[in-house]
């Protein structure tokens, strides 16, 4: 019994490890993704910090409810984790349309794309752990984190997508049509997660 409890403390010790990285990843992302942006004047890697800032408000509801797993923080950490999705389906709506009818053609921007091919990858490798963690405690804001921090590392990619496909193809439509596949995904987890709130 003892040892289960250690193990499971392990767990949750893992867990913390694990937002906080996510945390001060994202933290040094919106800085970066924000000067990248203005540089080259794309809404899209505009659209990419905000997805930062709301994995930062995930990773600090996680944080705060691996303090204390009682079932009351659980439920209003779900919703919480909810909201957050259905702030980021919102904004790839009203984001993806908006570029796509003004035809904003963002200028090429290789720190844009270092950064958030970096980010794919730490995103996945850190989505992975989390669900892994999750699972193993039974904890679902763990892995409904881990499914925002998957949808990060998506949007990452669909991000780099689109920037390469405008350095290399001229394809400035490619990144806002990515953000309607995000859209679906954001939506989908958005209802899973409040679903699971009472």
């Amino acid at each position: 019994m003892e040892s289960e409890k250690s193990s499971a403390q392990h767990l949750l010790e893992r867990g913390r490890w694990l937002e906080a990285i996510t945390l001060s990843w994202n933290l040094v992302g919106v800085v970066v993704l924000a000067i990248a942006a203005i540089a080259a004047r794309s809404v899209a890697l505009a659209g990419f910090g905000l997805d930062s800032v709301i994995e930062i408000g995930a990773s600090t509801v996680v944080l705060w409810e691996l303090a204390d797993v009682a079932l009351t923080r659980q439920n209003t950490a779900m919703k919480l984790i909810g909201g957050s999705f259905v702030a980021l389906a919102c904004y790839l709506a009203v984001q993806s349309t908006v570029v796509l009818v003004a035809g904003i053609r963002p200028r090429h921007s290789l720190a844009g794309v270092v950064w958030t091919a970096l980010t794919a990858l730490v995103m996945f490798g850190l989505a992975g752990a989390k669900s892994k963690i999750g699972s193993a405690l039974d904890n679902p804001v763990l892995k409904a984190e881990g499914r925002v921090t998957m949808i990060d590392g998506v949007l990452a990619s669909a991000v780099l997508g689109g920037l390469l496909l405008n350095v290399f193809a001229g394809w400035w439509w490619a990144d806002p049509t990515a953000g309607y596949v995000i859209l679906y995904y954001a939506i989908r987890e958005a209802r899973a997660s409040l679903r699971h709130s009472p």
